[in-house]
């Protein structure tokens, strides 16, 4: 599976685009501010309904206008088709071939899609949320019934706060449906990690044998069921207004020589180990499930020397999935030729 074709309206400085992709590396060339990144946020919203760099999804919307659109077409036989709508009222829309998603977590399905920016390191150098975000990606795809588990347990969740927050006390009626499918997402979660821990190992291995070990925490203590941790943090939860204890507070917990990870390894090393986890993603659904992601690559030299850079390079060669790539020109060295180049330029988009 690879992304065929793209459709931007209204995102960031990118006013209109068009663009046809080539299954393999592609090259998307332009300064620093002409919208080379804002392509790739356009591929990362048809795949997770977000962009990579904000939370704050209006922020995406070209200035005077009221939405952005981006549309997009899959090499699949048949073709899957994807579109997403973000309002300036914030409300965000996406429809599968043709069809209103009932939630953004279905666009996953259509185009698989990961990214690797200059603030990858900030997935082990910040809290828990990314973390979190990076391994539901692949349990989604790995444990099929994940998203319909995830779905139910927060609707159950904002119910569950919403009643701690007016004061009404009981929570029983949210508790059953919050711990049946807190429980379900934490074996997911357990499992799908079990299977990524030797070939994550692998990949550190390679990258200059980073001596980074991979745990998780459940997201209420150790050796307690959700159940007796919801029931015992109840008076601190009404206090609070807010549930304290279940999968919503879960980490994938990333330690060196016995410390926080982020506390022992440099920037470059930080980088490195993110797209360590990013890149033995990517291999296991390639190995296990046959199945390829798109995979973006914002300036994949930045903060590297040399020597890590052709790491990086050398494991990049070894996927086999399709690439789209941002440069400041045309000319960079990558770890093969790019089959399709575009330049970007105040926000217009044009084939080399």
């Amino acid at each position: 599976m690879s992304l065929a074709e793209l459709r931007i309206e209204n995102l960031r400085c990118v006013e209109s685009a068009a663009l046809e992709f080539s299954p393999q590396l592609n090259l998307i060339a332009g300064e620093n501010g002409a919208g080379k990144t804002s392509v790739l946020e356009a591929i990362f919203l048809l795949g997770r309904g977000r962009s990579f760099r904000t939370r704050n999804s209006e922020r995406l919307i070209r200035h005077g206008s009221a939405a952005l659109t981006v549309f997009g077409r899959t090499d699949d036989l048949p073709p899957k088709q994807a579109g997403v709508e973000i309002a300036a009222d914030g409300g965000t829309r996406a429809r599968i071939n043709g069809e209103n998603a009932q939630s953004l977590l279905e666009l996953s399905g259509v185009l698989p899609v990961q990214a690797i920016d200059p603030e990858i390191h900030k997935l082990v150098d910040q809290g828990p949320e990314r973390r979190r975000r990076w391994l539901d990606w692949l349990v989604f795809h790995v444990e099929p019934t994940f998203g319909l588990h995830w779905a139910r347990y927060n609707r159950a969740l904002k119910q569950r706060n919403a009643t701690l927050r007016s004061g009404a006390g009981d929570t029983s009626a949210w508790d059953v449906e919050l711990i049946r499918n807190g429980e379900a997402i934490t074996i997911s979660r357990r499992k799908a990690l079990d299977r990524l821990g030797p070939r994550l190992a692998q990949t550190l291995e390679r990258f200059g044998g980073l001596d980074v070990s991979v745990g998780f925490f459940t997201g209420w203590a150790a050796g307690t069921a959700l159940e007796e941790s919801l029931r015992s943090n109840l008076e601190k939860d009404r206090a609070r207004g807010m549930t304290g204890s279940g999968p919503h507070r879960a980490d994938v917990t990333l330690r060196r020589s016995n410390r926080v990870a982020r506390e022992t390894l440099s920037r470059g090393q930080q980088k490195l180990t993110a797209v360590a986890m990013i890149v033995s993603q990517l291999q296991l659904l390639q190995d296990e499930l046959g199945m390829s992601a798109v995979l973006l690559l914002d300036d994949p030299a930045a903060e590297l020397d040399e020597k890590n850079l052709q790491r990086l390079f050398d494991e990049l060669a070894s996927l086999r999935c399709q690439m789209i790539a941002t440069s400041l020109t045309p000319e960079t060295a990558l770890f093969q030729a790019p089959k399709a180049t575009f330049h970007v330029e105040q926000g217009r988009v044009k084939r080399v």
